[in-house]
C-alpha cells in the first residue's frame, strides 16, 4: 500500500523524491486506482451500481479521518459490483489508524464475507467443494493482506515515535549530566579560588595594612593606602565570583554582582597609578549596561597591562561615540625604563583574548597592536545594542 499513518526519518542517501511522498499524492493516488477499478468491473453495470462504485471511490478521501465509516460504505459497491481496490485501501486504514485490534479484525471479516457472498448469492451455494475453500482462502488472504500491512505500518509509527522520545530522553539525561559535570567542576574551581587566591590576597592586605600603620613616609604610606584598597576590592570581586560559582540553580542573566559603568572610569584611572590623559566623551545616550561594562573591562585590562609591561609610560583614554557604537581606546607609548625579568608580572595572555570575546558577543570587535613609537594600543568598538 502507498498510504501510511505517520512520517519517519530516513538517512538521506535512501530518501525519495519529494514529489513521492507528498501528502496530496498519498491521499489521492488510492482514489484514482479505485476509480480505475470501478470504471472497468462496473462497465456494463445498472446507474445504481455505479453509483455504489462512485460512493465507495469517493468515500475514500476520508479514510484517514473515518476510516471505519468509510469501511461500511465500501462494502456495498464490493457486494454488487466486485471491486477491490476501493475496500482493501479501507481494510488498511482501519488497520493503520485504530489502535484496538478488535476493530481491524471485525472490518477484515465484514470485507471477506461481502467478497465471499457477493451478489447474486445463487453463484455461491453452501458446499463443502474444493472450489469454495479455494475461494474462501483467496477471500481470507484479501482481506488479512491489507490488514497486516496496516497493522505493521501502524506498529513502524509507533516505533519511530518512542525511539524519537527514547532519543530524546538520552539528549536530555546527557545534557543533565553534563550540567551536573559543570557543577561539580564549579563547586571545584571556587574551592581553588577561596583556598588558594583569596588567601594570598589577604596576606598582601594584611601587609599592606601593617606597613601603612608602621611607616613615617608619607609616599610610603599613601602606596600602602592604594595596595591595601586595592586588595580589599579584589577580595571583594573574588568573593562574588566564588558565590555566583558555587550557585549551580543561578539563572543566566542574573548579574554577578554590583556593575562597573562608565561612570566608574575616572575613579578607575585615578587608581591605577599612570599618568594618564583622558578624553572621556560618551555621549547623552543610555548605554545598555552590557556595553558600559565591556567598555569599564576594557579600559581596566589595558591599564593593568601598562602597568605590568611599560611601567612610567604615558597613557591616553579615549571615550567618543560613532553612530550607534561605543569607541574605547587606550593607548601607551614607550616606557621609559624596560623592567627587568624579575620585575616583570606573569601573564598568560587571556586578558585581551577574553575582552575580544566579549567584544564579539556583543557584536562588535576588539584589536591590540604595537605602535610605531614603540607603544601599544588597544581599540574596542562596541554596538549601542549589544546584548
Amino acid at each position: 500500500m502507498t498510504e501510511t499513518p505517520g512520517t519517519t526519518e530516513v538517512r538521506p542517501s535512501r530518501r525519495l523524491p519529494s514529489w513521492l511522498t507528498a501528502p496530496w499524492l498519498m491521499l489521492l493516488l488510492p482514489v484514482l486506482l479505485a476509480a480505475l477499478d470501478a470504471a472497468l468491473v462496473a462497465r456494463d453495470a445498472a446507474w445504481w451500481e455505479l453509483a455504489l462504485s462512485g460512493l465507495a471511490t469517493v468515500v475514500l478521501l476520508l479514510r484517514k479521518r473515518y476510516p471505519v465509516l468509510v469501511l461500511l460504505l465500501t462494502l456495498p459497491g464490493s457486494f454488487f459490483n466486485f471491486i477491490w481496490i476501493a475496500p482493501i485501501t479501507a481494510v488498511y486504514s482501519v488497520a493503520a489508524h485504530y489502535a484496538r485490534l478488535r476493530v481491524t479484525a471485525l472490518c477484515a471479516t465484514a470485507f471477506a464475507l461481502v467478497e465471499f457472498f457477493h451478489w447474486p448469492l445463487s453463484d455461491h451455494p453452501l458446499a463443502f467443494d474444493r472450489d469454495n475453500a479455494l475461494y474462501a482462502i483467496q477471500c481470507v488472504m484479501l482481506a488479512a493482506g491489507p490488514a497486516a500491512l496496516g497493522l505493521l505500518a501502524r506498529t513502524r509509527h509507533e516505533l519511530a515515535v518512542r525511539l524519537d522520545e527514547l532519543t530524546k530522553g538520552q539528549q536530555r539525561e546527557s545534557r543533565l549530566l553534563a550540567e551536573r559535570v559543570l557543577a561539580t567542576e564549579r563547586a571545584r574551581l571556587a574551592r581553588e579560588m577561596h583556598d588558594v587566591v583569596s588567601h594570598q590576597v589577604s596576606l598582601i592586605s594584611i601587609q599592606a595594612g601593617a606597613l601603612q600603620v608602621s611607616t613615617g613616609e608619607p609616599a610610603a604610606k599613601e602606596t600602602a593606602r592604594t595596595i591595601r584598597e586595592l586588595s580589599v576590592r579584589t577580595l571583594e570581586e573574588l568573593r562574588q565570583m566564588v558565590g555566583v560559582l558555587r550557585a549551580a540553580g543561578m539563572r543566566q542573566d542574573a548579574p554577578l554582582a554590583p556593575q562597573p559603568r562608565l561612570a566608574d572610569l575616572c575613579k578607575l584611572i585615578e587608581g591605577s597609578g599612570l599618568t594618564v590623559t583622558t578624553a572621556l566623551n560618551p555621549g547623552d545616550r543610555p548605554w545598555p549596561e552590557a556595553v558600559e561594562r565591556a567598555a569599564y573591562r576594557t579600559v581596566q585590562e589595558a591599564l593593568t597591562n601598562i602597568t605590568k609591561h611599560a611601567p612610567g609610560a604615558a597613557v591616553e583614554v579615549r571615550l567618543c561615540t560613532r553612530g550607534t557604537r561605543l569607541l574605547v581606546e587606550v593607548r601607551n607609548g614607550p616606557p621609559p625604563l624596560r623592567p627587568g625579568p624579575a620585575d616583570t608580572l606573569p601573564g598568560g595572555g587571556h586578558g585581551l583574548v577574553g575582552l575580544r570575546e566579549r567584544a564579539q558577543l556583543l557584536g562588535g570587535s576588539l584589536t591590540a597592536a604595537t605602535t610605531p613609537e614603540g607603544g601599544f594600543v588597544v581599540r574596542a568598538e562596541l554596538p549601542a545594542a549589544g546584548e
